[in-house]
């Protein structure tokens, strides 16, 4: 713990809390007295030499200066130091000898050598009269304790055990650094009778930067005596001018400023054990004693031991309870890649990924800020200064994960809202714009209990120019504010990980979107070129109708009657198709619905043969679809355009497949299609296409011949033919009434139609159907106008009117308790408002038969 020593003037210095981290500490070129150092070249002559030497050589160090070091020392304890010189590896290495003896009988050393700038430095120091016996043991033995431990504050309290019993210092702290510098006496052995320090904290200040730095370099510190008066180095400075490098000596001599701080402690000597994990200053076993105490060089170098054996593993212990926490941690990140890949809306839900990170990383609140959108849970910042926070992170973390557990430093704005966000762990989910997911912490109000005042006072001191030591360390206490817990590394490290896996999940929802639209818009094309295709084909095939029905009627209401029936029974077809139901339907139904627009009476000329099949909404659209174009076909150019027939024969084998035999006889010749047309593709990809089926289609000159299959999975189980949703068979619906027929209605009626030629036609079957007048009104205010100025008996609704829909009419009908029904061109699709979901529906086309039959039944209640 030693501060800054610098040569300035008073006048020159201005004093600070950073000056301790600049004083060259490793150059104090003097050691301490209880051992000498020598300093030898390359061929063993001495350089330089402590002035103390002469206490253990017999010599003066100004004698001893070019001197070969053969001519003071025995040549069996010289040979062994050359030895083991060659045995040196790294920059940092230092190499013990323990037990030599300087002279030929003379008393034993024990030696420390290491090398720095290419001189040899030799340091020595009188050995233990009573060595240990069995090393080995003594460490296996400590270990064996330390494992014995289960919780980590026993394992620390452990290890300053086994430190004081292996020292005998009176004080044995494990000293714990946090990130700001700052350290915290997490584990103690003292004496009785001399207080304790356990829990305070110590400012950063206490051990400047350079101390840090030595204390990874040299992993064992001793001061033996705080009193006792270094001995120099000669010659000070070499021909160069630069002074002897200390920082890998085990004797290097104290700061005046850290003697100073230790005396203000009441300290007489101290021993320091770095605990370095991952190449790192995780803290320090810190001895103090109060009196001065040296343990000879072979226990410190057992202490030192122990020191790097504890660091192994406590640094394995906290690998361990990292990997199980991490283990959660990649569990709860799969669930929520597995929840957000199948429910993209979950991370809009701060509520749900709240709770699943709250295992993980645990906090107060949760906010999500995604495409300037904010969805908050918890105790959070209010929605307002979410956006400012966001600018802030934008300007600062570069997509990386950031937390502070003090957001009031990162915004000042942020002291205002600091109960509920004092902390924040901020995790970038998106590139640029980026989003967030932000979690957060409330303010924590503690009080620390400091080793005397932190806030060291900046004056001149006795050794000049420079920050004087605390002087007390009773204990201080500092309430701390609008701070929250801090998040830990570990959680640093799930953090990084989480927001690798959303930020995947959310380029892959993007991608997933992005062919989403344009699988969205190739089969909004298809069905542009659908419709126009169907419309081309619809009125192609109304034309048609009317020209072939002219011929097979001998008078016009025979005529009529048949018309009606063929453009019903192709209403009810599309109806089949567009359906909105979505259960299994059956199929012999379908191709009978399209065949009745073509063969009104002579339904003998189709035959649907095999057992009744159901298929699933998917396959039944598609089969409507092939069906449509080949009754179409065979109505154009086949079977059906003449006096042929048809045949389709449905099967199922014993894997549940569907099969369809299409076989036209009697015909005109059949000629294979020049072109391949749309109806043409329809026919032959759509089933192997949609439904993974297959299409075979043929033209024999007997007629048109086509197998189709249909997958298992398409087919519904049941054997049992389902009622259909059309309300009456084909043939009932195709009857037209009888001019003679029971009027069934009476007194004016209400039309509400915007289609001036529809409205015409269902005109003048309201008037058949026994209207006395009928009002027609194409919008929803001439309508009211109407309902307000007349009575009506009935009324039929268009649903849509253009930009407006029919509604408000009905309401204001109920309100005068008119009875009325909707049309609609939209089929089964349709459903009824709220308030008139008991309204009848009358499907488009008009026909005398279906609006007559629907009146009926409305005029009946």
């Amino acid at each position: 713990m030693a501060f800054e020593r610098v040569t300035v003037s008073s006048a020159d210095f201005e004093v600070d809390l950073t000056n301790c981290d600049r004083e060259p500490i490793h150059q104090l070129g003097a050691i301490q007295p209880f051992g000498f150092l020598i300093a030898l070249s390359s061929d063993w002559l001495i350089k330089r030499a402590s002035v103390n030497v002469a206490d253990f050589l017999g010599v003066k160090a100004e004698d001893i200066l070019g001197t070969p070091m053969s001519d003071h020392m025995a040549a069996e304890t010289l040979h062994a130091i050359r030895n083991r010189l060659t045995l040196l590896r790294g920059p940092d290495a230092v190499e013990r000898l323990f037990g030599l003896a300087l002279r030929t009988g003379g008393p034993r050393y024990d030696f420390a050598l290491h090398m720095t700038d290419g001189t040899i430095v030799l340091e020595g120091e009188p050995s233990a009269e009573t060595p240990d016996a069995d090393t080995a043991s003594t460490i296996r033995a400590m270990m064996a304790r330390l494992d014995a431990t289960d919780k980590i504050s026993d394992f620390l309290r452990e290890g300053a055990r086994q430190v004081r019993a292996l020292t005998g210092f009176d004080r044995v702290m494990v000293y714990q650094f946090d990130r700001d510098g700052s350290g915290t006496v997490a584990a103690e052995a003292v004496r009785s009778g001399i207080g304790s320090f356990h829990g305070l904290r110590y400012p950063a200040s206490d051990i400047p930067q350079q101390a840090r730095k030595l204390y990874v370099r040299t992993p064992f510190r001793v001061i033996a005596d705080v009193d006792a008066t270094p001995a120099a180095i000669m010659p000070e400075r070499d021909e160069q001018g630069e002074p002897l490098d200390l920082s890998l000596s085990v004797l290097r001599s104290v700061s005046p400023i850290h003697i100073e701080y230790l005396k203000n402690m009441g300290v007489g000597a101290s021993l320091s054990i770095s605990i370095i994990l991952e190449g790192k200053l995780w803290g320090l076993f810190a001895c103090h004693h109060y009196q001065p105490r040296c343990p000879d060089f072979e226990r410190r170098s057992i202490a030192e031991l122990f020191g790097q054996m504890f660091a192994l593993k406590l640094e394995s212990r906290q690998r361990e309870a990292l990997a199980r926490y991490e283990i959660e941690a990649r569990a709860t990140s799969d669930r929520i890649l597995a929840s957000v890949a199948g429910d993209s809306t979950l991370l809009d839900n701060p509520d749900w990924l709240g709770s699943m990170l709250g295992k993980t990383v645990p906090c107060d609140g949760i906010a999500i800020y995604i495409d300037g959108k904010i969805a908050t849970s918890g105790a959070t910042p209010p929605a307002s200064a979410i956006p400012t926070l966001v600018r802030r992170l934008n300007a600062m973390t570069s997509g990386r994960v950031y937390s502070t557990d003090h957001l009031g430093d990162l915004l000042p704005q942020a002291r205002e809202y600091a109960d509920v966000g004092a902390g924040l762990l901020a995790i970038p989910i998106s590139r640029t714009p980026r989003d967030y997911v932000l979690l957060f912490r409330q303010e924590k109000v503690r009080t620390v209990n400091w080793a005397g005042d932190p806030h060291k006072p900046a004056s001149y001191g006795p050794n000049g120019a420079r920050l004087t030591p605390r002087q007390s360390f009773e204990t201080w206490a500092e309430e701390v504010r609008g701070r929250s817990e801090p998040f830990t590394d570990a959680e640093l490290r799930v953090a990084e990980m989480l927001r690798a896996s959303l930020i995947e999940v959310v380029l892959r929802l993007s991608d997933d979107a992005q062919a989403e639209r344009q699988r969205a818009s190739e089969r909004q094309e298809l069905l542009i070129a659908e419709l126009n295709h169907r419309v081309r084909n619809i009125l192609s095939l109304i034309r048609g109708l009317v020209r072939q029905s002219h011929d097979t009627g001998t008078d016009l209401n025979s005529y009529i009657k048949l018309l009606e029936g063929r453009i019903e029974s192709l209403a009810r077809a599309h109806d089949q198709i567009t359906q909105d139901n979505w259960s299994p339907a059956p199929l012999r139904r379908l191709i009978e619905t399209e065949a009745a627009a073509y063969l009104a009476g002579k339904a003998s000329r189709v035959k649907v043969e095999g057992p009744p099949i159901l298929l699933h909404p998917h396959a039944f659209s598609t089969l409507a679809l092939v069906m449509h174009e080949l009754m179409t076909n065979s109505a154009k150019y086949g079977a059906l355009s003449d006096s042929g027939s048809l045949t389709v024969e449905l099967s199922i084998d014993q894997y549940g497949d569907c099969f369809i035999e299409w076989r036209e006889r009697g015909g005109p010749a059949v000629q294979p299609p020049k072109r391949q047309g749309f109806g043409t593709t329809i026919i032959e990809r759509s089933i192997p296409y949609d439904l993974g089926g297959t299409a075979d289609i043929r033209f024999p000159l007997t007629g048109m011949e086509a197998d189709f299959c249909i997958p298992a999975r398409y087919v519904a189980a049941s054997e049992t033919e389902v009622a259909e949703n059309h309300a009456e068979p084909i043939s009932t619906l195709a009857e037209r009434r009888d001019p003679g027929d029971a009027p069934v209605l009476s007194g004016p009626v209400l039309l509400v139609e915007d289609s001036l030629i529809i409205a015409m036609d269902a005109e003048d079957i309201l008037l058949q159907l026994g209207a006395e007048r009928v009002t027609v009104a194409a919008g929803v205010v001439a309508a009211l106008n109407e309902i307000e100025n007349g009575a009506f008996t009935a009324a039929v609704l268009d649903v849509n009117l253009g930009s407006e829909t029919s509604l408000p009419i009905a309401d204001a009908l109920a309100a005068k308790g008119v009875p009325y029904i909707f049309a609609t061109g939209y089929g089964e699709q349709f459903q009824a408002p709220d308030g008139h979901a008991s309204a009848q529906i009358l499907q488009k086309p008009y026909t005398a038969a279906n609006m007559g039959r629907i009146l009926a039944d409305l005029l009946e209640r």
